[in-house]
C-alpha cells in the first residue's frame, strides 16, 4: 500500500469516527440493512462498533447483554477512571433502540455485568452494594441475582455462596444452572494478590456448590477474566493478559470443554484482537455473532494532517476514542470447531 493511499484510509476512517459523534439521534443499528436487533443483511467478517451514537457513544461504554429475545440489551456506562459503574438498558422498538435509561435496579452502587440466563427467568450482576440491611457498601464486588415475577424483575438478593473477600466478575450461566465467574480470591488462585482466576460453582437442588478453580490450562499466573460460557458448557470464551501469545494487554481466547477436561487456549487471532483491550464477551441469543468489549482506537497514531478545532471534539467525543466500545462480528470469525 502506498504512502499516499494508507493516508487517505486513516484520514476517512479518523474522520468517520469523528462523525458518530454528530448523531447523537441515532437508534438503528450501525449496519445497513437492520431488520432485528442485532441482525443484519450482510456479513460482518471483522468486528464493526455496535450501535454508535446509541450504545457505542464515545462515552466508557463495555458489556452488552440481550435478553432471550434479543429485544432489550442492558450494557455499562462508567467513569473514564472506572471509579464508578452504571448499568443501562435499552430497548428495540420499530427497528430503532430506544434512549438507553438506567436500570431500575442500578444508579446508586457500583454495578456491572449483566448476565441472563439461558431460560430468561434469573439476571445476574455484580454490585459493592450492601449485603444486608444497614451495612456499608462493600469495598469490593459480589455476585448479585434477580428472578422474573409476575410484574417483571424481582429484588436483587445476594448470592453468599460465591461471595469471598476479593472482587467477583463477570457471571455467566449454562442451562443447567451452573455459574462461572471472575474472583480475587486467594485460596486456590494461580496468580499474586489482586489477579483474577475463572471460576465455577454448580446449582444442586437449588444450591450452589463451593466454587471451584478452573485449573491451569485455564488461568495463569495473570489476568484471567470474563468468561463467556456456552449454555451447554461445551466452550469458554474469556479474556487474559497472561499468556505469551496476546496480541495487547488483554486478547480474547477459546477453549473447549472435552470429556470433562479443558483443551489449551486458542488465540482468537488479529481477526478480532488488537493491540488494545478485548474483553466481555458474549455470544448473542440467537448464536450468529459474538459481541465483546473493546478500547482499541487510530487516534493513538500520528494523523496524516492536520485536524481543526471541530474535527478534533468529533473525534475526540466518538466512538473509538480510546474509551470502551462494543463491537459486533459473525461468530464464525471465531472459528468454532464442531463436536
Amino acid at each position: 500500500m502506498t504512502s499516499r493511499i494508507a493516508t487517505t484510509l486513516l484520514v476517512a476512517a479518523v474522520l468517520a469516527i469523528a462523525s458518530t459523534a454528530a448523531l447523537p439521534s441515532t437508534r438503528r443499528n450501525n449496519v445497513p440493512g437492520a431488520r432485528a436487533p442485532y441482525g443484519v443483511n450482510v456479513a460482518l467478517p471483522r468486528p464493526v462498533i455496535f450501535a454508535p451514537g446509541v450504545i457505542s457513544t464515545g462515552d466508557d461504554d463495555a458489556h452488552v447483554t440481550f435478553t432471550a429475545r434479543g429485544d432489550s440489551v442492558y450494557f455499562i456506562k462508567s467513569t473514564p477512571t472506572f471509579g464508578h459503574w452504571t448499568v443501562l438498558v435499552s430497548h428495540f422498538a420499530k427497528g430503532e433502540w430506544s434512549t438507553p435509561e438506567v436500570a431500575r435496579f442500578s444508579g446508586r452502587y457500583h454495578d456491572a455485568d449483566v448476565a441472563i440466563s439461558p431460560d430468561g427467568e434469573s439476571m445476574f450482576f455484580v454490585s459493592n452494594r450492601p449485603a444486608s440491611a444497614g451495612a456499608r457498601p462493600r469495598e469490593d464486588t459480589d455476585i448479585w441475582v434477580m428472578h422474573r415475577g409476575p410484574g417483571g424483575w424481582g429484588e436483587p438478593e445476594h448470592l453468599d455462596r460465591l461471595a469471598s473477600d476479593g472482587y467477583e466478575w463477570f457471571p455467566t450461566v449454562t442451562r443447567s444452572g451452573t455459574i462461572y465467574f471472575g474472583s480475587e480470591r486467594r485460596e486456590g488462585n494461580h496468580g499474586p494478590a489482586g489477579t483474577s482466576d475463572l471460576w465455577r460453582s454448580r446449582l444442586v437442588n437449588g444450591h450452589y456448590t463451593e466454587p471451584e478453580n478452573l485449573g491451569d490450562v485455564i488461568n495463569t499466573s495473570g489476568q484471567d477474566i470474563e468468561g463467556y460460557i456456552a449454555p451447554d458448557e461445551s466452550f469458554l470464551i474469556f479474556s487474559s493478559n497472561g499468556r505469551r501469545d496476546t496480541r495487547g494487554s488483554y486478547d480474547l481466547y477459546i477453549s473447549y470443554q472435552r470429556d470433562g477436561r479443558w483443551t489449551e487456549p486458542r488465540n482468537l487471532g488479529d481477526t478480532i484482537n488488537s493491540d488494545g483491550w478485548e474483553f466481555g464477551a458474549k455470544i448473542s441469543p440467537d448464536g450468529k455473532y459474538l459481541f465483546f468489549t473493546s478500547n482499541r482506537t487510530m487516534l493513538d497514531k500520528p494523523l496524516p494532517r492536520r485536524l481543526d478545532y471541530d474535527e478534533l471534539i468529533k473525534a475526540l467525543r466518538a466512538p473509538g476514542n480510546g474509551l470502551r466500545d462494543v463491537y459486533q462480528v459473525d461468530v464464525s470469525a471465531v472459528g468454532l470447531e464442531q463436536r
